[in-house]
């Protein structure tokens, strides 16, 4: 879209701002779930800025415009912001409200500021009302000026829910429901707000078609000791699902009433909500007279320690998943340098691939192929304007995965597409060292994430290199790809205070990126699992479920410590062992060559 379209757009809202007073205009990156992914209806900064990136805040007064994101997405912001009217502006410390540092420093007394309530959440809201007031501003939270000047806006989702069988699931409705309940009772809660969306699809075992990659259905939920609100549009549930909500205790009540089910719950109780996750609007809504309880949801607790269900039909997924990996990494190797294959030709082909799949409802992110330069770009995703034609050299990134009804599947595979030289080697290997040894760590109960992170990282720190996203992040079953409270070095999609815990799943991804010529992930996805007791207390470990083999041709074993090889050796033993039996012959003896081990004597695959 023509840069220019983007100043008009500007324009509009600086109009707006005029009309309504206002002299600066924050605009935040979210919904009123405030969740890591929207729908196109919420993507505002994308429509007035260009800028397609998944993070961002925005700053408009009368002389500035400014995007606020971290280092995932400068190059990209920078390109896309230019000629737009907006400036890109470097986050020094990613994921950080340090444009409201900035605001606080540029406003004046007696400056109005405004921003929408309902898409900020109720800790940003008291940083912002606090900053605002040191600085002698005043702010209104009611603030909607894109509405009036976005006229093509998209609708709100309208897709239907639809029930997640208990096979899959592994526990009813009910029986989650009194789980919930329990925890109330102990924590005296006799309410729990639930807003985010992923929380309220695993309570009442249903899923939507409201978010794209996501199995969403926008909604708000609130529990209290013998009844569930669920605040959902009733068009959206269709009516046999409406009868088993109803034969659970679960009552149907329009999406845009939950305010006012706030507003008159009754005095002296005790609410539980996620600061993290309630929007200012709705924290507005609670009358004073209620006590409240800010922590995480219990859902969200629950749903990140998977049940025995989950995770047999996890282990079965990632056997389909890797199956289909091995069929387009063999297409990829023979297509490449004899037909047309380009970044976004390789997406679509593993999307569909994926797709065919029996359980399988399609990608559960937007599919990262990145070709030599776009693979230092960790969240690149091709488009005609940025496509590129793979040759026989160089290096090619796959970042991918599927929404299954056993489960949700994120891998990372960079392979070589034609003799790697030793740089390239030395850094895909200490990035694949980091991958293996926090796969074999072994740790005590009570540990958290980011505690472990040095695992994955010492191998590129020992050599004056490091990469700047985090380590893991949780995954969901049949939800978000992005799932905490889990995390491993980041609190982007977690909660840094969360202890790993049995049954847990988690990302693998250490990296390492040269900004203009390549970069390089591995990533699999870890089952924290019980290791064994000692009489120095009780300790976990990882088992791997992500089934790939790794590219021997991008590997230097001098850089890799005896345990790292064995683990890798053994690793490649398992994929073959669970795939081969699933592949044709030709297949076979592929995949066999691919997971050969490696010796000291030298690399004994081939291509």
């Amino acid at each position: 879209m023509a840069a220019n379209v983007h100043v008009k757009r500007l324009a509009g809202v600086r109009a707006m701002m005029r009309k309504k007073k206002l002299d600066a205009l924050i605009v935040p990156s979210s919904d009123p779930h405030l969740g890591e992914y929207v729908p196109d209806h919420w993507r505002v900064i994308r429509w007035l800025t260009g800028f397609t990136g998944s993070a961002g805040n925005v700053i408009i007064t009368r002389t500035f415009a400014g995007l606020w994101t971290d280092s995932r997405y400068f190059i990209q912001a920078e390109e896309q912001l230019a000629g737009s009217g907006f400036e890109l502006v470097r986050l020094k410390v990613p994921h950080t409200p340090e444009h409201i540092d900035w605001l606080k420093e540029k406003v004046r007394k007696g400056w109005k500021v405004g921003v929408d309530g309902r898409l900020i959440s109720a800790g940003i809201m008291r940083l912002l009302v606090s900053s605002m007031k040191e600085a002698g501003a005043s702010l209104n939270l009611k603030t909607d000026l894109i509405t009036p000047v976005w006229n093509d806006r998209p609708a709100m989702p309208s897709g239907e829910a639809f029930e997640l069988d208990v096979r899959y699931a592994g526990l009813t409705r009910k029986e989650k429901i009194d789980r919930v309940r329990e925890v109330m009772v102990n924590m005296k809660a006799d309410y729990q707000l639930l807003t985010a969306t992923d929380d309220i699809m695993w309570l009442l075992n249903l899923r939507g078609d409201d978010v794209k990659y996501c199995p969403l259905l926008l909604s708000f939920a609130i529990i209290s000791r013998d009844q569930v609100i669920f605040f959902a549009n009733e068009e959206k549930i269709p009516g046999p699902v409406r009868a088993s909500l109803d034969r659970d205790g679960v009552v149907l009540l329009p999406y845009d009433s939950v305010n006012s089910v706030l507003a008159h719950l009754e005095e002296g109780s005790v609410l539980m909500f996620s600061p993290s996750t309630t929007s200012a609007s709705l924290l507005k809504s609670v009358p004073g007279r209620i006590k409240r309880i800010e922590d995480l949801s219990i859902p969200t607790r629950m749903k990140a320690v998977k049940n025995s269900t989950e995770l047999k039909n996890l282990r079965k997924v990632m056997v389909q998943d890797g199956v289909v990996l091995t069929r387009f990494f063999h297409w990829l190797e023979k297509a490449v340098g004899k037909e047309p294959v380009t970044e976004t030709s390789a997406a679509a082909r593993i999307d569909t691939m994926r797709g065919e799949l029996e359980g399988c409802t399609g990608p559960s992110f937007s599919t990262i192929a990145a070709y030599n330069a776009h693979a230092a770009l960790p969240h690149y995703v091709p488009d005609a304007s940025t496509d590129a034609a793979l040759e026989k050299s160089g290096i090619f990134l796959l970042d991918s995965g599927g929404q299954y009804y056993g489960g949700t599947t994120d891998i990372t595979r960079t392979v070589a597409l034609g003799k790697p030289d030793a740089t390239m080697k030395k850094d895909f290997t200490l990035a694949l060292r980091g991958t293996i040894d926090l796969a074999m760590a072994c740790f005590p109960r009570g540990t958290k994430g980011y505690q472990l992170d040095i695992l994955a990282r010492k191998p590129l720190w020992d050599n004056h290199m490091n990469y700047g996203h985090g380590t893991g992040h949780g995954v969901g079953s049949f939800l978000n790809v992005h799932e905490g409270p889990q995390t491993i070095g980041s609190g982007v999609t977690g909660d840094m205070r969360t202890s790993l815990e049995p049954g847990m799943v988690i990302s693998d991804e250490p990296a390492f990126y040269r900004p203009g010529l390549n970069g390089f992930r591995t990533e699999n996805l870890l089952v924290c699992i019980e290791d064994r007791e000692s009489e120095y207390g009780s300790f976990l470990k990882f088992e791997t479920v992500t089934l790939c083999y790794i590219d021997h041709e991008l590997i230097d074993i001098s850089l890799m410590d005896d345990s790292e090889l064995k683990w890798l050796n053994d690793y490649h033993e398992r994929v073959y062992g669970l795939l081969g039996k699933h592949l044709e012959p030709e297949l076979q003896k592929w995949l066999r060559n691919k997971t050969k081990p490696l010796t000291r004597g030298g690399n004994k695959s081939s291509k």
